[in-house]
């Protein structure tokens, strides 16, 4: 089970029901985007154009699929609101946006109604419309401490990850956690889902922050344990983050990913077969998360890479004269802690030195150089195929800072 999947499941138990109180850098440049939380508006993401009804079936045609009307809501006494909220504590998520929906219709301006029904149909697998109801519980009332929250939790954990969802997840539970008079336990979900997609989007710095807010009133949080032991190994604190994977061992569900860190960690000091355990622990325990990876031999990796040089434009092989493009196993320690922060040890590949057109200050030889890790690139590849492409593209970035690129340029031009 995936990090994204454990902590759904982990929310679904516990962490997102609500309390009926609750109202309403210079180089060396990596190869991995660092970018911003960049503000974005509180919207949710467009949903697919509405698509004209179909034409009626002729004979012998099949017509268009039934509509399921929504079962009448059950409130036995109370307010649909309550009623929908009760039912979505229990699980019960089609009764739940039912009378959700009743709420909606009798108040149309109540936000709580429209983000009690986004809750719902998150839990059904209704993402477009999800993303409508809590769109339209935030233009009503911006600080909804209920549609900010589902908003987080869907961008950032239910949606596959990307740079936009993650720091449109960030923003939502950023704003949450901002909000004025938040009970101690909304604040700990909120801080949960930032300590994750300030992991995702590369500030380390800021998870483990977020992930020291959860820890500090849930000390067994294991999911918040996490995403510190993550933060630690990006911050490159390997000590830090081996006893922390190593503690993580213990925890259910957890000990696939802590078996793969635990083997990047050992892989660094040089411990290779010990390492290689810890990769086939966590591929036998998940291995859809670990596949085995396409690594080519040093020999293979070395002429996959010259050929990838051989196989730019002209223009681009001509800034490259001179400069060394080397094939490496793992990033050194030195390159890493060459800036602050420090770079991702999963970078797949680093351009050292100064831009062309900017001179050289003598700490570097040869001045500039390009390196791409075989190790890393091939743990990002599913097959032979995806790794020589994975191999141009890492090469086209590295370039790209060559030639005064930075990574959010280079994102923009699917270079990231």
């Amino acid at each position: 089970m995936s990090r994204r999947g454990l902590l759904a499941f982990f929310l679904l138990l516990g962490a997102c029901q609500r309390s009926s109180s609750e109202p309403a850098q210079a180089a060396p440049v990596p190869c991995t985007a660092q970018a911003a939380a960049a503000e974005a508006p509180a919207v949710a993401e467009p949903s697919p154009p509405v698509a004209p009804p179909p034409p009626a079936a002729g004979p012998g045609e099949e017509g268009p699929a039934p509509v399921s009307p929504l079962a009448v809501c059950r409130a036995e006494g109370i307010s649909p609101l309550e009623a929908a909220r009760r039912s979505y504590d229990e699980g019960h998520f089609e009764a739940a946006l039912s009378c959700a929906a009743q709420a909606a219709a009798l108040e149309p301006d109540l936000a709580e109604a429209h983000a009690e029904r986004g809750l719902a149909l998150s839990e059904l697998g209704r993402i477009p419309e999800a993303q409508m109801a809590f769109s339209r519980a935030l233009a009503l009332e911006p600080g909804s401490r209920e549609a900010l929250l589902g908003a987080a939790h869907l961008y950032t954990v239910q949606l596959p990850s990307t740079r936009e969802r993650d720091e449109l997840g960030l923003l939502y539970s950023e704003r949450g956690l901002s909000q004025p008079g938040t009970s101690p336990d909304v604040v700990v979900q909120f801080a949960l889902l930032s300590a994750m997609a300030f992991n995702d989007l590369g500030h380390a710095g800021d998870a483990l922050e977020r992930a020291a807010i959860v820890l500090a009133r849930e000390p067994s949080n294991h999911e918040a344990l996490f995403e510190r032991a993550l933060a630690l190994f990006e911050l490159c604190r390997f000590a830090e983050a081996k006893a922390a994977f190593t503690a993580l061992l213990k925890f259910p569900g957890r000990e696939a990913h802590a078996h793969q860190r635990l083997g990047l960690l050992l892989e660094r000091e040089g411990k290779w077969p010990q390492a290689q355990a810890h990769f086939d622990k966590a591929r036998a325990l998940a291995p859809e998360d670990f596949p085995p990876p396409p690594l080519p031999s040093p020999e293979e990796f070395r002429a996959a890479v010259a050929r990838a040089v051989e196989a730019l434009p002209e223009d681009m092989r001509k800034d490259l004269e001179g400069i060394p493009v080397t094939a490496e196993e793992i990033p050194a320690d030195a390159d890493l802690m060459s800036g602050e922060p420090p770079l991702s040890p999963s970078i797949l590949g680093l351009f050292r030195g100064p831009p062309l057109g900017e001179p050289c200050d003598g700490s570097e030889s040869p001045c500039r150089s390009v390196a791409l890790y075989r190790r890393n690139l091939a743990r990002v590849a599913a097959t032979h195929a995806e790794l020589l492409e994975q191999i141009q593209v890492t090469l086209l970035h590295e370039v790209g800072h060559l030639r005064g690129e930075d990574d959010e340029e280079l994102a923009a031009r699917g270079l990231e």
